[in-house]
């Protein structure tokens, strides 16, 4: 989640957003705003399937970051990549309910809701919403354990910022590994999420979309 210019967004799919798994081979993936499993504790407007799409751009990208973890013993693991505007319209909806207790203790213990887009966690247009942005993290290929990363998708927190002070040192290391990975592979970082990375190179830089993700 980011700030960045509104737009209007565009309802169609450009033939070039795919399924970012029969694109990238042997990512894993959870699509937590199709489920319950995320801050808003219910499935998120537009996530009708638990797939994750994207651009053929950022499959492309994705794969030579997956053929860059493999030696080291990681694979990747995604949570998030395309998302259609009215999610994004339904994360805005939810920073002026009333706060939860259990959503507050999981994914913004020091934060109030109504600070989110001041602190630059949601945004009014996503860049998630052009197809080119992912979240994701590492796993280890021999156990299929998540990498240690000192917090988890979607903690609203100082500490999931690059560079916290606080993080253990083996998971500092491994958000180190990710970014280095990433960024090796054309993709920037997104300074307040560890796991947020968006492609140098955007083909739709400027156009927000408002598809559906569903099954075919």
């Amino acid at each position: 989640m980011r700030r960045t210019p509104p737009h209007p967004p565009s309802p169609e799919p450009p033939p070039d957003f795919v399924f970012v798994d029969e694109h990238v081979p042997g990512v894993r993936w959870t699509a937590v705003y199709a489920t319950a499993g995320n801050f808003t504790g219910a499935p998120v407007d537009g996530y009708r399937a638990n797939r994750i799409v994207g651009t053929t751009a950022l499959c492309a990208a994705l794969a030579a970051a997956a053929e860059k973890a493999r030696p080291l013993g990681f694979g990747l693991h995604l949570w998030d990549a395309y998302r259609p505007q009215r999610a994004v319209d339904r994360f805005l909806r939810w920073t002026a309910e009333p706060e939860d207790g259990a959503a507050k203790a999981r994914h913004h213990p020091n934060i109030a809701r109504t600070e989110m887009v001041e602190r630059g966690y949601i945004a009014v247009r996503s860049g998630h919403s052009r197809g080119g942005t992912v979240d994701l993290t590492l796993f280890h290929l021999d156990t299929g354990a998540l990498a240690a990363t000192g917090g988890g998708h979607d903690l609203m927190d100082p500490v999931s910022h690059h560079g916290a002070p606080g993080v253990a040192p083996a998971a500092a290391a491994n958000r180190r590994l990710l970014r280095s990975i990433m960024e090796d592979c054309g993709f920037r970082a997104y300074p307040w999420e560890w796991w947020h990375y968006t492609l140098e190179d955007e083909p739709y830089p400027d156009t927000y979309f408002d598809f559906p993700i569903e099954e075919r």
